[in-house]
């Protein structure tokens, strides 16, 4: 068995694999690590170039595009490790990224996943958007991290700098449990991309382990390379998704009541679109909403199958229990320091 597998999933972007993985190999080398590219069914050269640069990364070559969730259930089912890496192909890791995560997963058997510190390849001293100091959800079920609210980042002057449970850890640079994540049923191919890394890991807090942020470990993210901000289809799996995760993992004394509110907060998210001529994005939403309302009796069955299965708990600190919209548009509360659990 491998100790720690870290895998990158791929689908062509050998630009990224050109610049990426030389920090990558570098800075991978303890004996107990191993480097595995998962390539999506590619059609460029990628996987010729990895095998005559880069003879230490393995290669696991997939038949079709899965997406990013299925894609990775895909892959990891071949590697036989204790702990799995998820690590996107625009990251630049530091010297050190990985060992102190490692670390702490040895050292603490409840902790089921954890994630290093994420900051903008672009601008160094500034959070990324997809992690940044570690991620957070509200009651109403919107993510947001230390050091990112919606569209605010902040610049990184050390003030998440401990070690902290967290709700979520992000898709993009992540280790957890091979043995959790084969249990839970890993990422929900449902999801196909966008916020499965958070179901994930609300369905391991639920069975009672904590979810950790490494300061120590610091990694650079591109950030938006599949997908654009302000693209219509980042919107329809965004809101899509959010409602999916909500309906698989929300306690049934707060779900209908949730999702009520829920519904009427996209409807004004929709119709904000509208009335500012952002007619695709305003589709994205009543699309992602009929998908969803299609889609509600598969998702009571991974409900019925949770609750069964791997529910312990439901009261989570690090959910925020009032609306990050209202803190965020109405207080001007931009920054998480102001927020108050």
């Amino acid at each position: 068995m491998i100790k720690t597998a870290v895998v990158i999933l791929k689908k062509k972007k050998k630009k990224l694999l050109k610049e990426f993985l030389p920090p990558l190999v570098a800075n991978t080398t303890h004996p107990d690590f191993q480097l595995f590219v998962a390539d999506n069914a590619s059609t460029d050269d990628s996987i010729i170039f990895i095998q005559d640069n880069f003879p230490v990364v393995k290669i696991i070559a997939l038949d079709i595009n899965y997406g990013f969730a299925q894609g990775y259930n895909k892959a990891l089912a071949q590697i036989d490790a204790k702990y799995f890496v998820l690590l996107n192909s625009d990251i630049e890791v530091t010297p050190l990224w990985l060992e102190p995560m490692v670390k702490i997963m040895d050292n603490d058997k409840n902790i089921a996943a954890c994630m290093p510190k994420i900051k903008s390849y672009h601008q160094k001293n500034y959070f990324e958007y997809a992690g940044a100091g570690g991620g957070f959800i509200d009651k109403y079920g919107f993510p947001f991290c230390q050091g990112r609210i919606f569209n605010v980042i902040e610049e990184d002057k050390g003030q998440y700098n401990e070690e902290c449970p967290i709700f979520w850890a992000s898709g993009a640079c992540m280790i957890i449990r091979a043995d959790l994540y084969h249990q839970t049923g890993g990422l929900d191919k449902d999801f196909f991309a966008h916020m499965e890394e958070i179901d994930l890991c609300w369905r391991l807090k639920n069975m009672g382990y904590k979810i950790m942020y490494i300061p120590m470990s610091e990694v650079y993210h591109i950030g938006g390379y599949t997908l654009q901000m302000g693209s219509p289809r980042k919107a329809y799996l965004n809101f899509r998704n959010n409602l999916f995760l909500l309906l698989k993992n929300l306690p049934s004394n707060k779900l209908l009541s949730i999702m009520f509110i829920r519904f009427i907060l996209d409807g004004i998210a929709g119709l904000k679109f509208l009335l500012g001529g952002e007619f695709k994005l305003f589709i994205a939403v009543v699309k992602a909403h009929f998908s969803f309302y299609l889609s509600i009796k598969k998702f009571l069955v991974k409900r019925k199958f949770n609750k069964a299965n791997l529910f312990k708990i439901y009261n989570h600190p690090e959910i925020l229990q009032s609306s990050i919209v209202f803190n965020f548009f109405i207080k001007k509360l931009q920054s998480f320091q102001q927020l108050k659990f």
